[in-house]
């Protein structure tokens, strides 16, 4: 099953997918909650009322085509964005031959970085042209979980999304000429706020569940700007596991229903090139996970 978070008459609505690639809006329901962060809340028992509400009124005349709603980000208000960084083997190799992080790197990014698919993303100001995209798998959890071994962590996920780490880049080039450890963590900060800018993570276009992806480490990801592929790998080159990095943070964050954890872009970031590459004003940059779908946006 597929969810998805949408703006019908100028009001945020939650929706599941249909076979025939349409929203079946669920707002009229009395039994469902309204936002995705409460029917994940709510759990199994809501996500069975909404199958069988699927079942009994799916192939209604009011469905909304998936290509021409108005998506919003699939949970608008996450209590928490948890980013993972370095977790490809060929990324680091790109990255001026970054070392192997001992255990998962990672950011904590605001809830207002987020965009829907679809929504257009403006180059702020304050940066400079080096704009850059990171194409990732998202993981949704389902459930409440806090310190947890790593053979557990999979039953506290609800789900998969996509994700664009959107990146300001004017910063790193400070992170590897640093010489001194306290200079390095300053321009390493200063290298994670270029990703939190209002806009720079475009998430969505929906929600899949968990028992609709056997394994989640070995789906295809591929980024494009302008229809050129600029990423394509498997998620089966993270360095650390889905389940390795839930169990790895719980020991420190109490996650709970609607937060999102991006696991890491793969190689072909515009940085990682020779020439470098970024994207700019008209450019159109999409996202896509097999299983899942397009996540799209246009430069202005």
């Amino acid at each position: 099953m597929k969810l998805v978070t949408f703006q019908d008459d100028f009001v945020e609505s939650v929706g599941v997918i249909t076979d025939n690639n349409e929203i079946f809006n669920l707002s009229s329901f009395a039994d469902i909650p309204q936002t995705m962060r409460e029917i994940l809340e709510a759990g199994e028992p809501v996500m069975a009322t909404i199958r069988q509400k699927l079942i009994a009124f799916g192939e209604s005349n009011s469905n909304i085509p998936l290509e021409t709603a108005m998506l919003l980000p699939p949970i608008p208000n996450p209590k928490l964005i948890l980013s993972i960084g370095l977790n490809y083997w060929k990324h680091l190799e790109e990255m001026d031959g970054t070392p192997t992080p001992k255990n998962p790197a990672a950011f904590i990014k605001s809830r207002d970085t987020l965009l829907g698919s679809g929504m257009p993303l403006t180059k702020p100001k304050q940066c400079s042209d080096m704009i850059d995209y990171e194409g990732e798998l998202c993981v949704v959890i389902g459930k409440t979980c806090h310190n947890v071994e790593t053979h557990q962590a999979m039953d506290y996920v609800a789900g998969y999304t996509i994700a664009n780490d959107i990146s300001a880049r004017d910063w790193v080039a400070e992170v590897f000429s640093s010489k001194e450890t306290f200079e390095a963590v300053h321009a390493w900060e200063r290298n994670i706020n270029g990703k939190q800018l209002p806009g720079f993570t475009p998430c969505g276009p929906v929600i899949v569940l968990k028992d609709e992806i056997s394994d989640p480490q070995c789906l295809q990801l591929e980024t494009r700007l302008n229809g050129q592929t600029m990423q394509s790998t498997s998620t089966s080159d993270m360095i650390f596991s889905i389940e390795e990095i839930i169990a790895y943070y719980s020991k420190w964050y109490r996650f709970n229903p609607g937060d999102i954890i991006t696991t890491g872009t793969p190689a072909g970031v515009g940085f990682g090139r020779d020439p470098q590459f970024f994207m700019k004003t008209g450019d159109i940059i999409e996202v896509e996970i097999e299983k899942i779908g397009i996540l799209c946006n246009n430069i202005l």
